[in-house]
């Protein structure tokens, strides 16, 4: 059928069909589309007539006054008419246009958001111009190996600063390529832009070999951190390119900057830029010649190019004096005894440029060929420490993410050993291209726990925000990370694989709590942190062994590592819980420290042995004998049922042992609550939560030992006497005395100490003690009768009888 015959109205979802499937079906019938158009009447006004209002397939467009239709388009392949309708359609029509705006800057906003919001730290401003000035004589350096024109005045390339302490001024000057006019209004006058930027992308385009150079400031702020310090900056610059020198100089406040021709002749410089501060009020401390050069040590101290600060110096020496004039006369009494002039010595100083950097960083040399003598001196100069590091490391990291670096192991630990629990130190010196940029991390390149590793970072292209004071969070950071992580876990493996024991154990000694952090907080790791861990043991008291040491040791049979908490070696090598261990010669670690029993839990499992807690219930150590403890529970199942209604809910339940030999009960923690070691340490939790301590605590199992005398005559006395007080008040003493044996806390001390003294009352009645002179026992009846009472004498006084 023909379009022209039967013209549809399309819907929208008609049109985008027609859109999306082309518009090839609908080419062969543009000339019936032209005919339908010639239906259309027109009305006198030569608007289209209002009915009926048709439509094309597609597209924008009125229909014209002189009632022809306009000429079809065909645009990638689809059918492009135009869109026809009637005066009542008029709000129809297709959409305005879109105007187009460019964001407007105040700059004297701008400005101020830089001084003000950027920098954290004023004394960056040096570091950023230093930056600058080292640019540029990058620059003119990368320039003058295919323009040698730009090198004909005789200049080295250097950075010179000197300061006039008492008007506050620092003066900042380079020998670099220096700007033109108009690169004046370009880098200068337009904030952000960075000429360091551009000509990197200049020399990428050209593919020199020179694109991945170190230059520094890519951000095209750093300029503006003179404004920092400044009230005003006056640059005054010559490019070798142009035959003027041009003076840019703008103010904090305003939004306005003036530039004018040097005509002065004393100001000429050869090539270069000269940068004028003139430090606020408050700030005129920068201009001292000793807070210039500390800074440019602190952060440039390994640009590339020399750096000259304008420094007081002094020498030494002896200048006549006058005389006395009675020495004089005294003098001329003895003329043939010869004269000597009288000198003394005085220290003449003078004002001259002293070199304030090192050229050649330490970590950009190849390792092979530092010594250690140069890697201590370093470590010691760079960190103020006295005493040599235990360990070092020098690596550079290629592929996808490079940097240089080098890690030390301090001897010891500071003072007051907090680092451990603040992770933000000093110890890690971070610099992009040479320019040291914050040692203020907060794990950022290094974990919390490793925090006690010192040493220098320096990447090309770190992920660092506008003002280079702050570390990114992105993918290259945790690159990083994890290969400084890895790098500082080689180095302290090092040491404990070093043939000199002493080294490890002089580590572990003071970072050995580290290494235990790290085990709860870095699962990752767990299988470079298990070999560097060190405890005592039931078979070495006195000296530390690995967990490598103690799997060696196992016996054939033995399937887990078993372990006890204490507080200290001593109670933990009396524990009941070690008994049987003992006397089957198993090894059993010594967990005295408060963070060892969490760490051991968070490792879970070393060389796929699992830790296992000796004080916890339903304990395996691999010698069960079922017929055994078949018949155990048949003899004493009432006796364990008799003590635990008499203990009621102080336990969970009341099992035979297997693992007393020699103690007559012990209480052990459930398989899933806090072992006695942890409760002890959650009490004394200053800011603990007691309202979970009852939780935690969970189930507590009371168990006995069939073979020992007192179990064998309770048993006896709850098959013969089970109500007899005597017997329950002894289950009671029993109970409390586990309670302290297996290291727990008893809830009534006083109560205990009245049991036991009653105990002792009972057993040592009148054993060695002879009876009283002039004492008669009190004669009883067979009947238990009362005894009569003493008759009470008063006390005579002697010589006074009535």
């Amino acid at each position: 059928m023909l379009v022209a015959a039967n013209m549809h109205r399309l819907s929208r979802r008609s049109v985008s069909a027609v859109l999306s499937n082309g518009g090839t079906r609908y080419r062969n019938a543009s000339a019936s589309l032209t005919s339908s158009h010639d239906r259309l009447n027109e009305s006198q006004d030569g608007q289209c007539d209002t009915k009926p209002r048709w439509y094309s397939v597609l597209n924008t467009g009125r229909c014209n006054t002189t009632g022809s239709i306009e000429s079809l388009n065909l645009k990638n392949g689809l059918f492009l008419g135009n869109r026809y309708e009637s005066t009542a359609a008029a709000s129809d029509a297709s959409d305005p246009p879109v105007e187009k705006y460019e964001y407007q800057a105040e700059v004297s906003r701008l400005m101020d958001l830089i001084v003000n919001s950027l920098y954290s730290n004023k004394e960056v401003f040096l570091r950023e111009l230093i930056s600058n000035a080292s640019d540029a004589l990058d620059k003119l350096r990368f320039l003058s190996v295919t323009e040698q024109g730009l090198l004909k005045d005789a200049v080295d390339l250097d950075i010179r600063i000197q300061t006039d302490k008492d008007n506050g001024i620092v003066t900042i000057t380079d020998s670099g390529i220096g700007m033109t006019r108009q690169e004046l209004i370009d880098c200068l006058g337009t904030i952000a832009q960075s000429g360091t930027a551009k000509f990197l992308k200049s020399l990428k385009e050209s593919k020199d070999a020179g694109a991945d150079s170190n230059l520094i400031g890519q951000f095209g702020v750093g300029f503006y951190s003179a404004f920092l310090v400044s009230d005003r900056v006056v640059v005054s610059t010559k490019s070798p390119k142009s035959d003027k020198q041009y003076v840019w100089e703008g103010e904090a406040n305003s939004s306005a900057y003036t530039i004018r021709e040097e005509t002065d002749p004393q100001n000429l410089i050869p090539r270069g830029t000269r940068l004028t501060l003139y430090l606020k009020r408050d700030d005129k401390g920068f201009a001292h010649p000793e807070r210039i050069e500390k800074l440019v040590k602190n952060y440039s101290q390994f640009v590339s190019f020399p750096i000259y600060t304008w420094q007081e110096k002094g020498f030494t020496k002896e200048v006549e004096v006058d005389e006395d004039p009675a020495d004089s006369t005294k003098d001329e009494q003895d003329d043939q005894t010869e004269k000597k002039k009288k000198t003394k010595k005085v220290v003449e100083k003078y004002w001259d440029w002293e070199l304030s950097n090192e050229t050649q960083p330490i970590w950009l040399r190849p390792p092979k060929e530092v010594t250690t003598e140069e890697y201590n001196e370093f470590y010691k100069k760079t960190f103020n420490e006295y005493l040599e590091p235990l360990a070092s490391s020098h690596f550079t990291t290629e592929g996808e993410v490079e940097f240089r670096s080098i890690l030390y192991v301090p001897s010891v630990a500071p003072m007051g050993k907090n680092e451990i629990a603040n992770s933000k130190t000093k110890n890690i010196r971070l610099y992009v291209k040479r320019v040291f940029i914050s040692d203020d991390f907060d794990g950022e390149l290094f974990p919390r726990y490793l925090s006690f590793v010192k040493g220098v970072v320096d990447s090309n292209d770190l992920p660092l925000n506008v003002s280079r004071e702050i570390l990114q969070e992105s993918r290259i950071v945790r690159i990083m990370r994890k290969r400084l992580v890895r790098k500082a876990f080689d180095m302290i493996l090092g040491i404990s694989m070093s043939e000199n024991r002493d080294d490890y154990e002089k580590f572990w000694e003071n970072f050995g709590k580290h290494l235990k952090l790290g085990c709860i907080e870095d699962r990752e790791n767990h299988k470079r942190l298990g070999p560097l861990l060190r405890f005592f043991s039931s078979q070495s008291e006195h000296e530390m062994i690995s967990l490598d040491e103690y799997v060696e040791n196992m016996k054939p049979d033995q399937k887990d590592i078993y372990y006890i908490a204490s507080d200290s070696v001593t109670s933990a090598k009396n524990t009941p819980f070690l008994e049987i261990l003992l006397q089957k010669d198993l090894e059993v670690l010594f967990l005295v420290d408060p963070i060892d029993e969490v760490a051991i839990q968070s490792l879970k499992s070393y060389k796929e042995k699992n830790f296992v807690d000796i004080s916890k219930e339903d304990l395996d150590i691999g010698d069960k004998n079922e017929e055994k403890e078949k018949e155990m529970k048949q003899e004493f199942g009432q006796t364990c049922d008799w003590i635990k209604r008499r203990l009621g809910d102080k336990v969970a339940s009341v099992q035979i042992s297997n693992r007393l030999s020699t103690s007559p009960c012990v209480l052990v923690s459930g398989r899933f609550g806090w072992s006695a070691n942890m409760e002890r340490l959650m009490k004394a939790q200053t800011v603990g939560d007691t309202s979970s301590l009852e939780f935690m605590r969970g189930r507590r199992v009371f168990e006995i030992n069939p073979q020992h005398p007192i179990i064998k005559t309770l048993n006896a006395a709850s098959k013969s006497s089970p109500n007899d007080e005597e017997a329950l008040r002894a289950i009671d003493l029993l109970y409390d005395t586990a309670l302290i044996s297996s290291g727990f806390t008893p809830e009534n001390p006083s109560q205990l100490g009245g049991k036991i003294y009653e105990m002792m009352g009972m057993a040592l009645s009148n054993k060695w003690t002879p009876p009283a002179v002039g004492y008669h026992q009190p004669v009883t009846s067979p009947h238990n009768a009362e005894p009569l009472e003493a008759e009470v004498v008063e006390p005579v006084e002697t010589g006074n009888q009535k």
